[in-house]
């Protein structure tokens, strides 16, 4: 694991499962890295799925006036991995080794709270694949993306 991602698992144990792991973070008010940049946070975590949520504003918009799509790109990108993440064994840990991102619809600061869904498709020893959705609080898809994820066995 890389070693800012492992002092953040070391924090909580490296003896729990990565359900446990994100569990304890998110109750132990953990919320750093990038979710504290540009402002999102886990909001629901269980076996194979977790959500974050957001709120864009202007600090992430790109130079034509919308949110840039890094932004979503991120959510989604946290939303694979931390749904992977919650599958893991003890000492396990993860990267991502692609992330494809389909835009359906441009945000802005009007479009408000969003939220990133991810979802585990498969789990296998080597390999994890998942997919995500970014929708507002109407439901309406602004990205969607898929992840194929390397999963590390010490």
């Amino acid at each position: 694991m890389r070693d800012a991602a492992k002092s953040m698992v070391e924090e909580v144990g490296l003896h729990l499962s990565g359900l446990e792991q994100l569990r304890a973070m998110m109750a132990g008010g953990r919320g750093r890295g990038i979710g504290r940049t540009m402002g999102f946070e886990i909001a629901t975590i269980e076996e194979g799925f977790v959500a974050f949520e957001g709120t864009p504003d202007e600090s992430v918009y790109n130079p034509i006036g919308t949110v840039h799509g890094g932004y979503a790109a991120t959510l989604l990108d946290s939303a694979c991995g931390c749904a992977v993440h919650s599958k893991l064994a003890p000492g396990q840990g993860y990267t991502t080794l692609e992330l494809k991102v389909a835009y359906h619809k441009a945000m802005t600061s009007k479009t408000g709270r969003v939220r990133a869904e991810g979802k585990v498709v498969s789990f296998g020893r080597r390999a994890a694949f998942a997919e995500a959705r970014l929708v507002d609080a109407d439901g309406r898809l602004y990205a969607s993306a898929t992840s194929s994820l390397l999963v590390i066995t010490p």
